[in-house]
């Protein structure tokens, strides 16, 4: 395995422990009359549409969700519901206990770090409030970037970020979106977190195929990177 100048981390089951949605998102189907189980339903078969985008602002967003669910809110309602889906969002978000310990460990040697991340409108205005944003040299989303992975447009651009070539850069995540196989296909070298409780995890598009290495916990990943052998130039180069 390469020596790495970077790491680069997917955020929900990765950074965090497993997401499931909390009692806050009935809170916000109930602000907007909608059914939860329709809002649900609908919320699962839109993410990727959501997440690039494609129906305008947070607002704009849940509006046309109640239209598939066949209910049109009032734009109070709407205006109170963005803030408690928010929340909601917000209190599903936990981090694991070695997300912080590793960022540092990686700092420490020398590394820059970052994140990529398929979310919606929330996860941008609530992560510079958590204890990982000092420790992230770069940000991409996918709901201001306008794509999902596992395109490559996302993970060339925090190397792009980070003034790297993408093979300086080693990628890890839960295997959502098909991450994994986006990562390695835009030069990256990519890992698996294959962490035991992610059997609990909400997640879309699972990479399925993927065969490449894996690692049970966050931790790992220091190991990974401080036995990964150390290029030296040649002379003249």
């Amino acid at each position: 395995m390469p020596r790495f100048q970077a790491v680069l981390f997917d955020f929900f089951g990765t950074l965090t422990r497993p997401v499931q949605r909390g009692s806050g998102h009935q809170a916000t189907a109930d602000l907007l009359g909608c059914p939860p189980e329709d809002f649900v339903e609908v919320l699962d078969r839109s993410f990727y549409e959501r997440a690039c985008g494609r129906f305008g602002t947070a607002e704009a967003t849940l509006r046309w969700v109640c239209e598939q669910a066949g209910v049109r809110p009032s734009e109070e309602a709407l205006r109170a519901a963005v803030a408690c889906r928010q929340r909601a969002i917000r209190a599903d978000t936990r981090l694991r206990v070695d997300a912080v310990p590793t960022l540092r460990a990686l700092r420490d040697r020398g590394m820059r770090t970052g994140v990529i991340s398929d979310c919606t409108h929330e996860l941008p205005l609530f992560l510079p409030e958590l204890a990982v944003a000092p420790l992230l040299d770069v940000r991409i989303f996918s709901i201001q970037v306008g794509r999902c992975k596992p395109d490559p447009a996302l993970y060339l651009a925090a190397c792009a970020r980070l003034g790297l070539p993408p093979r300086d850069c080693l990628y890890v995540g839960d295997g959502g979106s098909q991450e994994l196989t986006g990562a390695q296909q835009a030069g990256l070298t990519a890992v698996r977190l294959a962490a035991p409780d992610l059997v609990d995890h909400l997640v879309f598009g699972v990479d399925s195929g993927w065969v490449g290495p894996a690692l049970l916990t966050l931790g790992e990943v220091v190991g990974l990177v401080d036995s990964s052998p150390v290029t030296v130039p040649l002379a003249g180069q």
